[in-house]
């Protein structure tokens, strides 16, 4: 406790002139002599403007020495004196006491992140005022006076009055209190007092408690964890509570001060937790994640803790960051975040480590479960192994030279450590990464070495070793590739975690697509029993691969161009053929194409199937290709992967599969429907047979194939109710928690214009269109169900929204209101988007034998299918189906369409105005003109 940083104080010293503004207050109390108020009001306002002038030059400095921690010790200071001023000024000039009783004492103390030494530029105060056993009211009156001063000038402060004892007695029973007085700063007042609460803290709660308070600590952080996002890898991380942030240093800290007593942290070194470099990178670390967050606080005016995308390039600007050919200075910026990240995690490890060896913790295994059924003794050899012991059930080198005794150990011991379910040492991780230089092309070429990888790639909890290996830079070294992405972050909304760790997610879920059981992976583990044993291996291996050449992307070569090449040079080295090298390449490259055809082409085109098939040309290349694309969707982040996009790909899957085995049966498309109504039917059971075959006749082929059957079965109520309302357009509302959207179920008589009317209503009520599932009913009628970003977190507020949109597109259709004006009313003042998007169009013949295919793709932005649909009629186009999906901050609209005649649109001067027309709209120029 009572520990502050006092380097650069006379530098902070000479900018705040704490002898000037007492003076000042001084000045202030003689003028408003017997006018309390004025006095307080004029002080608040004195006190203001000079903490306002100290955060500018604080901010000034911080711009030009970008050193983050010596910002927060200023920032620190001058709150420190400020509260030092206030307390003279309530003690000598507001509640002056000539002869002070017993009673009429008091400590002023920080606690909390106040108490550390170090405050962001937006941060709370925390205050403890103690007070002595027998009080008088003027402990609280002067209590009081600073707390309504410090209110006065904006700041926001928690603060607590106790006595001593209390303060013991709510230590003891309360893990934040104690955690909070553990760190606290005797600022002003009574030393005395504050000496015995840090006497009696130590003696009454400390002693004796540190394996229960080391429990309580990490438990709350892997809380803080799972509430924010297991990975430390969230490309929007927080930089304070987020995993790898500065909360994760707190917590070592607290635990260091809890256990070894230290009251700095440079005393780790003495105590012999961390050795010098890593206290070094302990300071690095800190350093840095301070620099950003008060960076953060100051740009962004208020205490965003959040690095979200609009916030990264100022931030990266503003750090230094520059931009490198195939680099954007914001990548760069979050790269060095990401391995900050990672090297807060290891130095969590090597405490924890330390802990366990002293009790205070207990001893973790790869795998609990497998834990629980066998208990371990203290140290043993590994199993096949005399150069790993295994120590409390991690593995450990039994000698210092292992590694360089035998470089292949460097790979062996992962593969160990899986194989014997053992959590790792962090000594031996230690080891590991000081050993990375014996990494060299002998060992890559290694036959054993890449056995072994191979190994840890397809066995049990591959995931989790991989992950291992990457934080310790093995699996970068080992693979010079995947070194190239390790902490890569891709500029963008879609992706919501790095390269490195999008990889290793992905192995992740094909290995719970392998184990089965899990009703999204259906599709994907029936086919994964099914392809040759052989290919087992080439799927996990493209599956790790399939982005590994990320970094090519705003280069001339296409990533997944790259990617294969990168499987060529590789494969035969992990022992791969040259056939199942090729596969591997094939896979990487095309890992793109069957989500893309899925969610944006008409699968009930005959063509789109064809073409699909001369792609994957095998049943065999398209299950695998099938499997990948389920891990890679998965693998994106929450909410990313969903029912419908898994009956997307099954719908593909199984209109190609005929084509592949000997021309397009519809026989088997015959069985597949049957199905589709025979699960339909057993599923819905609450209506009479005769209404659900007259249900069922309603929809096109289309709909049974490629919606999921609980959406199905919300359909079926849906209709009947609305019909048997007698309502010419009713709209269904639900919410999708996990993706974050409201889904909005439109049923109304078919018309040529709805789709351009629903997204206009949107457009007007500000609502932004993620996806769009459109169908037309055998009798004429739309079921449309529209996704919208939701705009409340309550469901109430959203089902009003979602009312008064479905009101806006009845009375556009009855004529009561003209769209094109009630959007044109509303102003949209949406914040500058950070993301730049080159607009594209394409159209083509090709996808289809009967309509010519508009796709579209570009920044997305609130109302943008409205005015594109609007646009695309302007030109005399007839849509006749469209296929709506965001990707992020990217839209990729693809629309079928017809001349007025229903033909193609084949002349080369009207294709082009129709790129001209609809580039426009993607830019943000709303002007089209009719074709002629």
């Amino acid at each position: 406790m009572d520990s502050v940083t006092t380097e650069h104080k006379q530098e902070v010293d000479d900018r705040f002139d704490t002898a000037r503004i007492t003076a000042a207050v001084d000045a202030l109390a003689e003028k408003h002599q017997g006018r309390e108020d004025a006095f307080r009001t004029a002080m608040a306002q004195l006190l203001k403007a000079e903490l306002i002038a100290a955060r500018a030059a604080a901010q000034a400095i911080l711009l030009k020495d970008r050193h983050g921690r010596r910002c927060a010790e200023r920032l620190c200071h001058v709150q420190d004196e400020i509260i030092r001023i206030l307390y003279s000024a309530a003690t000598r000039h507001l509640y002056r006491s000539p002869i002070p009783s017993g009673a009429e004492r008091m400590a002023v103390v920080a606690t909390g992140g106040y108490g550390r030494g170090l405050m962001a530029p937006e941060s709370d105060i925390d205050l403890l005022f103690i007070l002595p056993y027998k009080q008088t009211a003027w402990g609280e009156q002067v209590a009081e006076a600073i707390l309504y001063c410090l209110w006065d000038m904006g700041l926001k402060v928690g603060h607590a009055t106790r006595s001593v004892d209390e303060s013991i007695r709510q230590a003891r029973g309360d893990m934040t209190i104690r955690t909070a007085i553990l760190e606290t700063r005797f600022l002003t007042g009574d030393q005395p007092l504050y000496d015995e609460l840090v006497e009696r803290f130590d003696k009454e709660v400390v002693q004796g408690t540190a394996s229960e308070f080391v429990t309580a600590k990490l438990a709350e952080r892997e809380e803080r964890h799972r509430r924010g996002g297991q990975s430390r890898y969230l490309v929007e991380p927080n930089v304070k509570d987020g995993k790898g942030a500065l909360r994760d240093l707190h917590t070592l800290f607290w635990i260091a001060k809890y256990v070894y007593r230290v009251r700095d942290t440079d005393e780790l070194v003495e105590r012999g937790v961390f050795d010098a470099q890593e206290y070094r990178t302990f300071r690095r670390c800190a350093d840095f994640l301070w620099s950003v967050r008060c960076n953060l606080h100051f740009y962004s005016g208020r205490a965003e803790e959040r690095l979200s995308f609009d916030l990264q390039r100022e931030i990266a600007v503003r750090l230094g960051y520059t931009s490198h050919p195939g680099m954007q200075d914001v990548e760069r910026f979050m790269k060095h975040y990401f391995l900050v990240a990672k090297e807060v995690g290891n130095l969590t490890a090597i405490l924890c480590a330390k802990l366990e060896d002293q009790q205070a913790k207990p001893a973790p295994v790869l795998s609990r479960m497998m834990a629980r059924l066998r208990p371990t003794p203290a140290k043993r050899r590994v199993p096949d192994s005399d150069d790993f012991i295994v120590d409390n059930n991690r593995i450990n080198v039994a000698a210092p030279d292992v590694f360089k005794h035998d470089p292949v150990n460097l790979i062996r011991i992962f593969r160990l450590a899986q194989k014997n379910n053992l959590a790792f040492h962090p000594d031996a991780m230690r080891d590991v990464t000081r050993s990375l230089g014996l990494i060299n092309a002998q060992l890559r070429e290694n036959p054993e070495a890449n056995r072994l990888f191979m190994e840890i790639l397809t066995s049990d909890n591959a995931e989790i070793v991989l992950r291992r290996m990457n934080e310790t830079g093995v699996l970068g070294h080992f693979i010079r590739a995947f070194g190239k992405i390790v902490s890569m972050m891709q500029f963008n909304m879609y992706h919501h975690y790095t390269v490195d760790e999008h990889l290793i997610r992905c192995v992740g879920f094909l290995q719970d697509i392998e184990r089965g059981g899990i009703e999204e992976f259906a599709v994907a583990s029936d086919l994964m029993r099914k392809i040759r044993p052989e290919h087992r291996s080439v799927i996990y291996i493209a599956t790790l691969l399939h982005d590994v050449a990320t970094r090519a992307k705003g280069r001339p070569e296409d990533h997944s161009i790259a990617g294969a090449k990168v499987a060529r040079r590789l494969c035969p080295r992990l022992g791969f053929s040259p056939a199942d090298t090729e596969l591997v390449a094939w896979l990487i490259e095309e890992h793109l194409t069957m989500s893309t055809v899925a969610q944006s082409r008409d699968l009930s085109d005959r063509k789109t199937i064809e073409n699909f098939a001369a792609v994957v040309q095998s049943v065999e290349q398209m299950k695998l290709l099938t499997i990948l694309t389920t891990a890679d969707i998965r693998g994106v982040g929450p909410g990313v992967w969903n029912g419908w996009k898994a009956q997307l790909l099954r719908s593909l899957y199984y209109e190609t599969e005929p084509v592949l085995t000997g021309g397009f049966s519809e026989v088997d498309r015959g069985k597949r429907l049957t199905a589709a109504y025979a699960e339909f039917r057993n599923a819905f059971a609450e209506w009479p047979a005769d209404e659900l075959d007259a249900y069922i006749a309603r929809h096109y082929p289309a709909y049974w194939l490629k919606v999921e059957l609980p959406r199905k079965i919300r359909h079926a109520r849906f209709v009947r109710s609305s019909e048997q309302a007698g309502h010419k357009l009713a709209i269904n509302v639900g919410f999708d928690e996990v993706r974050g959207v409201t889904e909005l179920t439109i049923f109304a008589a078919d018309h040529p214009w709805l789709l351009s009317i629903i997204a206009g209503a949107c457009a007007s009520a500000g609502a932004n269109i993620v996806d769009a599932q459109i169908y037309t009913t055998t009798d004429g009628r739309a079921l449309d169900t529209i996704s919208i970003s939701r705009e409340y977190d309550r469901d109430e507020d959203e089902g009003r929204r979602a009312t008064r949109i479905g009101e806006m597109i009845e009375d556009v259709l009855e004529g009561k209101l003209r769209l094109p004006e009630v959007v044109a009313r509303r102003t949209v003042r949406s914040k500058a988007r950070p993301f730049v998007i080159e607009p594209e169009v394409t159209i083509n013949n090709q996808w289809s034998d009967r309509y010519t295919v508009i796709e579209v793709s570009g920044l997305d932005r609130p109302g943008l299918l409205y005015e594109l649909t609007t646009a695309i009629s302007k030109l005399n186009l007839n849509i006749a189906s469209a296929h709506v999906a965001t990707f992020g901050e990217r839209a990729r609209d693809v629309f079928y369409v017809t001349d007025l005649l229903g033909a193609q649109i084949n002349a080369p001067t009207r294709q082009s105005a129709i790129k001209s027309a609809l580039t426009h709209v993607m830019a943000g120029d709303k002007a089209v003109q009719p074709a002629a």
